[in-house]
């Protein structure tokens, strides 16, 4: 897109070391050239500037993908301060680039504790947006329960994650949101690509990363056969694995079981399990009551957005010790008759342990979080304080760049066909 623009000498940052900076310029490139949906929209936005005058606070998984998208919101004229949603997600050679590269107000540090967490978030909220972007709700939950003077200037959001939009869906139906929310984890170009493909293939290279352990021939259990459940039994199956599903929903453990996956209660898979991998958006998966069921050697690790699902505090309590092994990506707990180890400290394996997902799938839903934000921008005024589902036209316009991109053409209806599926005559 033509290389970055002149540095700003004067930004507001918390970041790790902005000589990094170069390194992930680098990255930041190199994974724009998976994404040309949003070089698209990075180009016409240029062009139109549908955000000038508005100021953006994102809190985002700090990678090479997001880095993108900040720089598409830029490029239509926003002013955008971005914070990580997730201390171990941060890349903090891409936090430098966006610094110093493109001019880009970023709070993150990789592996922040809670304190400077809620710090960073605070830190993007001080240029008062006009709108929020999300990745697990956390940045409405701050302003809504510490900073709700924010209120008179914030016209929408737009929310990233299936945990996110739970947690909104929650707020509306209490009455308790105070501004109109798009659940971009909704998009069909959302959540049937990031989730299935996307979750699918990156938690399989975290644990791998993790391990390096051969995935064939084991016991691969998976919690949660949701979009990104679906993606991971179907990888770790395809990697030779035996996969087990658990779930409390009936619907999707019938069509886990028709996909051929055993299907059983977590109390039966525990002790089979050489592998367990949450994916629920729920806590309390993997209990203290499993912990003395589970093998010698199980890997434990969570694809989820928080760190709840593994019951971490139990786990703390059953151990006589523990120790980090594998630099720091697995931590080994002694049981006394057993070692079990939690991969990523229980935190998102994608990225504690990885790079997160491709950013060929990153390409569709950062267009999603984009066009749903433009869409915010221009019809705010139309909209009450819900959560909406993107517009079906937003949806169908990225499936139909990514197609391009690909080179790949569909079929149109002719115009006997659309009067024929508009009409109610035809019979037998």
């Amino acid at each position: 897109m033509g290389g970055p623009p002149a540095r700003m000498p004067t930004l507001t940052c918390d970041i790790a070391d902005r000589s990094l900076h170069a390194k992930g310029l680098d990255r930041i490139e190199w994974a724009l050239r998976e994404m040309p949906v949003l070089q698209q929209i990075m180009a016409r936005f240029e062009k139109e500037q549908p955000f000038r005058g508005l100021r953006m606070a994102a809190c985002l998984h700090v990678t090479t993908e997001t880095a993108n998208l900040a720089r598409t919101l830029k490029a239509g004229g926003a002013e955008v301060a971005l914070c990580a949603s997730n201390p171990l997600s941060t890349q903090d050679d891409v936090a430098a680039s966006l610094v110093e590269d493109f001019g880009i107000s970023v709070f993150a540090v990789h592996g922040a504790d809670r304190d400077l967490y809620y710090k960073h978030i605070n830190g993007a909220l001080d240029i008062e947006p006009h709108l929020t972007m999300d990745d697990g709700a956390d940045t409405v939950t701050v302003v809504h329960t510490e900073r709700r003077n924010l209120l008179d200037t914030i016209i929408g959001g737009t929310e990233e994650t299936t945990t996110g939009v739970v947690r909104l869906r929650q707020m509306a139906a209490e009455g308790a949101l105070a501004y109109p929310i798009i659940a971009v984890n909704d998009a069909e170009t959302k959540h049937l690509f990031d989730n299935r493909y996307g979750t699918g293939q990156s938690t399989i290279d975290g644990l791998i990363r993790a391990t390096n352990y051969l995935l064939a021939g084991k016991t691969f259990v998976v919690a949660g056969y949701g979009w990104c459940g679906k993606g991971c039994a179907m990888r770790a199956k395809g990697l030779g694995a035996h996969v087990v599903v658990t779930e409390v929903n009936p619907v999707k453990a019938l069509e886990a079981m028709m996909d051929g996956f055993a299907v059983m209660p977590m109390a039966q898979a525990a002790p089979l399990a050489d592998f367990i991998v949450t994916l629920t958006g729920n806590l309390g998966i993997v209990r203290g009551e499993h912990l003395p069921d589970l093998k010698d050697g199980v890997i434990l690790a969570n694809s989820g957005h928080f760190d709840n699902e593994i019951d971490i505090a139990a786990l703390d309590k059953a151990s006589k010790g523990k120790r980090e092994v594998r630099g720091g990506i697995l931590r080994e707990y002694d049981l006394g008759d057993k070692r079990v180890y939690l991969a990523g400290e229980g935190r998102l394996i994608n990225l504690a342990a990885a790079e997160g997902h491709p950013a060929a799938v990153m390409d569709m839903s950062f267009a999603n979080q984009a066009l749903c934000s433009q869409y915010m921008a221009q019809h705010h005024k139309d909209l009450e304080r819900t959560v909406y589902s993107v517009p079906l036209e937003i949806d169908q316009e990225i499936a139909a760049l990514k197609l391009a991109s690909m080179g790949i053409k569909v079929d149109v209806l002719t115009p006997e066909q659309e009067a024929y599926l508009h009409s109610w005559q035809h019979g037998t």
